[in-house]
């Protein structure tokens, strides 16, 4: 025999790579002394929903207005404090549903709405218009300053990008203090747009201009935003970003820093908790990640990923079902099985040795809540409690050709109750896998049942199964000999025909064993186990069998009110097996 070596087979691919250049070169960041890798996020942070604004915008058929209104009642519900509800300027149907909201009273005093606006006079003076009778609101106005969107899109340079941001500011303040209340708080937001491709010298500038606008203050907050609008670097580049401008923008303690995330690498996730780390304190995104192209990131995820660290979200998430149906509602979009702690398929393990840890974890949880009190989570396969997120047990596991004994075992525990022995759950499992090799799909808990039931019960009366056991246990009396012996009376039908069969035994199981003899049978029982399936005074209990039957090894299993008589149909389950 011979090992390998290193290798290295990859060949060069037929596309063209060289029209694409690495992120660092377009847009350099220098932080050698960086310092978000060292920190740890320790606390939730401010969030907003754009789901009506940047994940309607994204969808096929945005959303009517009762669609609308169920995402905001969702919103609210699940306990987020700062809504973005549209762009007011840009339609009837946004300006309506603004509208809606303010005169139906239907926005709570501590939630805050935003709504979003271009750079532009007009535009501007439209959106303030819609926010009338609000109690709170925020006006979140961007323009892009990206090179790309400078040169290319607009015709400008730094200069006029810059004065369009300060002028858009002034419009924004002159406008709110002509037409809003005294009694409306009211806030501000600014978007250097396409921040992660500006140049950070050049995003920090149009900032400072915008705040020597605003005047940020202890009672007058300036929220700025910056987006990866386009998500096109690693996200450690894009924490290096935002902790150099958390460091290098003035008036800091007054900035409430945002991040606004897309997922175009499949890494939105990770950019928004590396962006925590670097210094946003407020995050923006959307409900499982609605949003253009590939999406914003997926508030479900971030905040849940916060949970499974001990990290209170301060958004119930404890009813995520619901939450999906929703939001599958309202955009007209299904969730992914595999989607973060929501999908079909998250809770769920196919693969044998998967399916016998988390029997075994949740067994051991059991016993160390009970001995110390102890609920700490910690489960092989199972990063979160699905009982947090209102899911249930049942869908743990489910059960393939791929699965083992404990997927199997894992089943019958938590539909039937039935406790197998180990080397009973291997002799299952084998049955299970001939099934599903055959039939080759996946087996759901009502088919597993079955096939038990069929293999193992063969007088049972499950709907749909036929009884066909060449043995049946009829009736029996049982009583005390002399010294510890068993007196047994036993009708056992064969083929049929009733036998009446007396024996004596040291024991019940001793007793019945030598009556089966009696059929011509030599028999040795190998091992046994019973267990209570249920409490009470209709009370069944569950024996199991194993036995040596002629020669053949096989288990048997008995259910009945009555643990004798449970004991002896497992043994004429295993009979009847022999002859199958």
């Amino acid at each position: 025999m011979k090992t390998s070596g290193p290798q290295n087979n990859q060949q060069p691919s037929p596309m063209p790579v060289e029209k694409y250049r690495p992120f660092l070169e377009t847009n350099p960041v220098s932080l050698t002394d960086r310092q978000w890798p060292d920190r740890r996020l320790e606390k939730a942070p401010r969030w907003l929903s754009t789901d009506l604004r940047d994940g309607n915008q994204a969808l096929i058929e945005p959303m009517d207005p009762a669609r609308k209104r169920a995402m905001f009642d969702l919103l609210v519900s699940m306990g987020y404090k700062e809504i973005e509800i549209g762009f007011p300027a840009a339609s009837k149907t946004d300006w309506d549903f603004v509208r809606s909201l303010a005169d139906e009273d239907a926005v709570p005093d501590d939630v805050t709405v935003s709504v979003l606006t271009q750079a532009r006079t007009d535009l501007i003076q439209r959106t303030i218009d819609a926010l009338e009778g609000f109690p709170r609101a925020t006006v979140h106005m961007y323009n892009a300053t990206a090179p790309v969107f400078r040169n290319v899109v607009f015709g400008n340079d730094r200069e006029a990008t810059k004065n369009l941001a300060i002028r858009g500011t002034q419009d924004v303040i002159d406008y709110m203090e002509k037409t809003l209340g005294d009694d409306m708080i009211v806030g501000y937001q600014y978007s250097p747009e396409i921040f992660v491709d500006t140049e950070l010298d050049f995003a920090l500038e149009v900032c400072e201009a915008v705040m020597d606008v605003w005047q940020p203050a202890a009672d007058r907050e300036i929220i700025l935003n910056l987006p990866s609008t386009v998500e096109r670097c690693t996200p450690n580049i894009y924490a290096d970003q935002i902790e150099w401008m958390s460091r290098n923008l003035s008036r800091r303690e007054f900035i409430v820093l945002s991040a606004h995330n897309h997922n175009d690498r499949g890494t939105g996730v990770a950019t928004t908790e590396l962006a925590m780390l670097a210094g946003a304190d407020r995050i923006e995104g959307c409900l499982f990640g609605q949003g253009e192209r590939t999406g914003n990131v997926d508030l479900v995820t971030v905040g849940l990923n916060l949970y499974t660290q001990g990290i209170d979200p301060q958004i119930d998430f404890s009813n995520i079902d619901e939450v999906r149906s929703v939001v599958e509602y309202c955009t007209r979009m299904e969730v992914p099985a595999r989607m973060p702690y929501v999908g079909d398929l998250v809770y769920t393990s196919f693969s044998g040795s998967h399916q016998d840890a988390i029997k075994k974890g949740f067994e051991a949880r059991r016993r160390k809540i009970a001995e110390t009190g102890d609920v700490t989570w910690d489960l092989p396969y199972l990063p979160i409690d699905p009982a947090d997120l209102g899911r249930s047990y049942e869908a743990v596991v489910r059960v393939n050709s791929q699965s083992g004994k404990g997927g199997v075992a894992y089943l019958l525990s938590t539909t039937k109750n039935l406790d197998l022995p180990r080397r009973l759950q291997i002799e299952l499992s084998q049955i299970v896998k001939d099934h599903t090799d055959e039939s080759g799909g996946e087996v759901t808990a009502d088919e597993l049942w079955h096939i038990f039931a069929d293999e193992y019960l063969p007088a049972s009366e499950v709907a749909g199964l036929e009884p066909w056991g060449h043995y049946t246990l009829r009736s029996m009396s049982l009583s005390s000999g002399e010294g510890e012996r068993s007196e047994l009376t036993v009708t056992i039908a064969v083929g049929g025909v009733d036998r009446v069969i007396s024996s004596s035994g040291n024991g019940p199981i001793d007793a019945f064993v030598a009556a089966i003899e009696q059929l011509g049978h030599r028999v040795h029982i190998l091992d046994y186990a019973e267990h209570a399936l249920s409490e009470g005074g209709d009370a069944t209990a569950a024996a199991y069998i194993e036995a040596d039957i002629d020669d053949k090894i096989l288990w048997g299993v008995g259910i009945d009110p009555s643990t004798i008589n449970a004991s002896f149909k497992a043994i004429i389950s295993a009979l009847n097996r022999t002859r199958r």
